[in-house]
């Protein structure tokens, strides 16, 4: 069957394992010096581990692979956890840092958590939108918007407004705000959008918000590919936002 798969460049690829920890199913491992996908049917083609390689070695293609397979990723993780998983003979294969539910896929981004209310706080009055430009939505947004000019950018995960209770107030003053996912949106087509941006709009700062999810760390290295890209020297500024809204995770 043709579906997403991902794939890694071993000319980028120099081995530091980052991206090992990112994915819940243990579908990669370092083999030989190189982050190698152990078996086609561990991955699940959502790119948690693309946020996670400094080296921007991974990518998501459409080819012809195995379907992904959860009983496969099941038996392989209780192995792994059980120190008996030989991956190609190079000893015993570290379980995943974070084995969570797959209900979304298997993803960690995906993974099912409840958090506990916040305490109950005295009504206060709530300011009025910051929000200045439409549409938001980063590949809906052209490059030659007349806001976009000379501004400060801010590009911001799906996630995060739902996670900052003061998200108007804190992040979009004086800001102009373009939002996408880095892990349902095409990839390149937000490097391409993004680097169209800073070539022609020329914004004056970029500031990324994302989700401390792992997968989440795909719209920075979008953001910083584009002003590498661009040939702008921009700064570009990435928050970590924590699930629990409590600011920098």
């Amino acid at each position: 069957m043709k579906r997403a798969i991902i794939t890694i460049d071993d000319a980028k690829c120099d081995g530091c394992g980052l991206c090992v920890g990112s994915c819940a199913e243990g579908a990669l491992a370092v083999i030989d010096g190189k982050a190698r996908l152990v078996s086609e049917v561990y991955c699940d083609g959502l790119g948690a581990c693309l946020g996670e390689c400094p080296q921007g070695a991974i990518t998501i293609e459409e080819r012809e692979a195995p379907a992904f397979d959860q009983a496969e990723v099941d038996r392989h993780l209780a192995k792994a956890e059980g120190g008996d998983c030989q991956c190609h003979g190079h000893g015993p294969a570290k379980a995943p840092h974070h084995h969570h539910a797959h209900g979304g896929g298997g993803s960690p981004g995906a993974a099912l958590r409840q958090m506990a209310p916040p305490a109950p706080s005295p009504t206060r009055a709530v300011g009025p939108s910051q929000l200045r430009t439409w549409p938001v939505q980063l590949r809906l947004v052209p490059p030659s918007a007349p806001w976009l000019q000379g501004a400060h950018l801010l590009v911001c995960a799906d996630c995060v407004p739902f996670a900052v209770p003061d998200f108007h107030s804190r992040w979009l003053v004086g800001r102009v705000v373009v939002i996408g996912c880095p892990k349902l949106d095409d990839q390149q087509a937000n490097v391409e959008k993004l680097t169209a941006i800073l070539q022609i709009a020329r914004p004056a700062s970029v500031t990324v918000l994302r989700m401390e999810v792992p997968c989440c760390g795909g719209l920075a290295q979008a953001a910083r590919i584009a002003a590498l890209q661009s040939g702008t020297a921009v700064p570009v500024e990435v928050v970590t936002i924590a699930i629990d809204g409590s600011g920098a995770a």
